[in-house]
This record gives C-alpha cells, structure tokens and sequence, in this order.
C-alpha cells in the first residue's frame, strides 16, 4: 500500500502562516511563552496573521487576539520583535478582557520574507518545521526572547548546534522527549524559549460502520486527523465519508499492514470498531506494539474477554493487555452511534491529558 505524504495531515496556524507568506503577503507568528493560573491556552500556542487582516489560531481563546494583532501590524511594518505580558493586576489586561484570572506571556515576530524584510523569523526554517510536521517527525524550536535567534534542534542533531549554550541544548533535548515548552535564562540574563514542534494527534479507525462516521467528524472537531480503515469496500467509501479521501485517509487494506504503513507514534490513537476478529484481532497485536497513547475495542464485556483471551495466547502479559479499553468509552450512558462516538472521543481525550476521568472504567 502507497500512503501519499502528508498522511492526513491537519493543517495548522503554521502551514497557513507559509502559504501566505509564499503568496507575497507579510506574515506575523504569535506564541505563547509562559502561562501562570488559569491561562486559557497553554504555552507553545500559535496564532498567524497576515498584513492584508488573515488570522488562524489563538493565544487566549478571544481574550487578548485583538491587542496581539495590533502589535503585530505594526512588527510587521519594521518594529521589532517583542514580548507582551498580560495578567490581571495591570490595567491593559482588564482592557483587553483576560479577567479569568490568568497571566501569560506572548511573543510577537515577524517572518522574514521579501514582503517583510525586516522580520526575524527565518522563512526556510518555517518551511522546515512544516515538512517536519507533516512526515509526523518531532523536533525542537529554541527562540531568544529577543527573537535575534531561532535555532531547530532534531534528535539526530546532537553535536551540530555550538552556538547553543549547554544548558539551552540540554533542555531542548530533554523537552523533545518530555513534550512540553520551558523557558531557560541564562547567567547573561538572555532568556530562551524551548518548544517541541511535535506530530499533531490522530486517530486511526479500524472499521467503517456507523459509528466511525460520528467518530471521525468529532476526531476533525477535536483537532485531530482521523484515518478510517476498512477492507470493505463496500463501507469504507468517500460517500459515506465526506471529508476522507481513499488511499489517504479512507484506507481499504487490511488493518495490521496499514498500521505498519502509516507509523504509529506516541501522538497516535487507535480504535477498532468491527466486531470482527478477523479485523480487530491483527489490529490491536500491531497496535500493543506500538508506542499509540491510546488502544480502544467496541464490544462487550464478554467479547472484551475473549479478545484479551486470544491474545495472550499470543504472548502478551496481562500488563500489556490494560492498555486495551474496552468496552471503548466513557461510561456516560450512551446510546445510538453519535452519543457512542461522543463517549469514545472523550475517554481519548481524557487519556491524552492524563485526566482523572480517564482511569475510570465503568462500562
């Protein structure tokens, strides 16, 4: 089977932050860079804008996106790049609305680009970072807060970035396998922002039926990129599926090979639906393999049971098998395929966050 690249890649603040700028338009990049209470966006979000009024993504969820645009207009006519703090004890934060009792901070850059020569964001490294989401590759972008600097650090990279402080790449390397965005500063007082630029999640559907058509429209919804997989053709059809498109993210192989084609991460979910051991079976050996953050089964308690039977029989100890959730859900009560697939995509949540909820299984 050929998947062709990108492997339903959703389409992110950044990628929408290149194609303007490769249209001619100047382009500014809003991130989060430190959050302190109940800050509505976490640390590493994103919002572009481009000069003629475009905007994708956010920093607070609505609260301050009006001000951070208009610092952006004007970084975007030369002035250079900085970082704006917002909490509720200043009075620009009440005027702005982030009143939830919050603090962040944004960064505020522009890309360089023949339409905004004076930005400072590099635009071969924007398309760089963008190649490396969409073949689902992790690295790490360190920034100076002063935005004089931006360097990608990738695993394989170890010995090539000597104009990185030790302490900086250090941390770049450890945030690349802990995922989540730090700020170092340094004995200069020169501060840098560490964030991993990793896969966005997905989720891989093993069986086209009802369900699987709520289940990969809340996938969408949820941010993530859903890929249905189902040897029968008959089911697994653009039609019933509008959105999906076969060979990419409507696959009619047999489940085990697509797996193994597509690369499942640690940003992957996986959830079987058929009722079928033929398909069910291969598909969650692959996916025990796997490093998936999440492995969920439909069926029944007793069908639970025997599934689990089988594949110990295939070697693997009962530690293994807990990571297989089934009955798939939340035990919210559903009822009928919208309200199950509400409850199989809460429960995925819930264990990609490490929510309590998660560790409840009450089917």
């Amino acid at each position: 089977m050929t998947v062709p690249a990108p492997f339903s890649q959703l389409v992110t603040p950044l990628d929408h932050a290149l194609l303007w700028a490769r249209q001619g338009q100047a382009v500014a990049i809003a991130t989060v860079t430190g959050t302190w209470g109940s800050s509505p966006r976490p640390a590493g979000s994103n919002m572009v804008m481009s000069k003629n009024g475009l905007m994708e993504g956010s920093v607070s969820g609505g609260c301050v996106e009006t001000d951070v645009m208009l610092h952006a207009q004007e970084i975007m006519d030369g002035q250079a790049p900085t970082v704006i703090s917002y909490g509720v004890s200043s009075a620009k934060a009440w005027e702005v609305g982030l009143a939830c009792g919050g603090k962040l901070d944004v960064m505020v850059e522009a890309i360089q680009s023949p339409a905004c020569p004076t930005g400072t964001w590099p635009l071969h490294l924007l398309e760089q970072i963008c190649d490396l989401q969409a073949s689902r590759k992790a690295a790490v972008l360190v920034r100076s807060l002063d935005g004089k600097q931006h360097v990608l650090v990738q695993a394989h990279q170890q010995n090539t970035h000597e104009g990185l402080p030790p302490s900086v790449l250090e941390a770049a390397f450890h945030q690349l396998q802990d995922g989540r965005c730090t700020t170092v500063e340094e004995a200069d007082g020169q501060k840098w922002f560490v964030q991993p630029i990793i896969p966005p999640p997905r989720l891989l559907i093993v069986g086209a039926v009802h369900i699987a058509q709520y289940l990969a429209r809340m996938a969408q919804i949820t941010g993530f990129s859903p890929i249905v997989i189902d040897p029968r053709e008959a089911l697994a059809t653009p039609d019933r599926f509008p959105g999906l498109e076969s060979g990419t993210t409507l696959i009619t192989e047999w489940p085990d090979e697509a797996l193994e084609t597509l690369g499942v991460d640690t940003m992957t979910a996986i959830v079987t639906l058929t009722h079928d051991a033929k398909l069910d079976d291969p598909t969650l050996e692959a996916a025990l393999k796997s490093s998936a953050f999440y492995i969920g089964a439909l069926g029944s308690r007793k069908t639970q049971a025997s599934r689990l039977q089988r594949l110990q029989t295939l070697g693997f100890a009962e530690q293994d098998l807990k990571r297989i959730r089934g009955p798939v859900g939340l035990a919210i009560g559903a009822v009928g395929a919208e309200e199950i697939a509400l409850s199989i995509m809460a429960e995925i949540v819930a264990t990609r966050r490490h929510a309590p909820l998660a560790d409840i299984r009450g089917w």
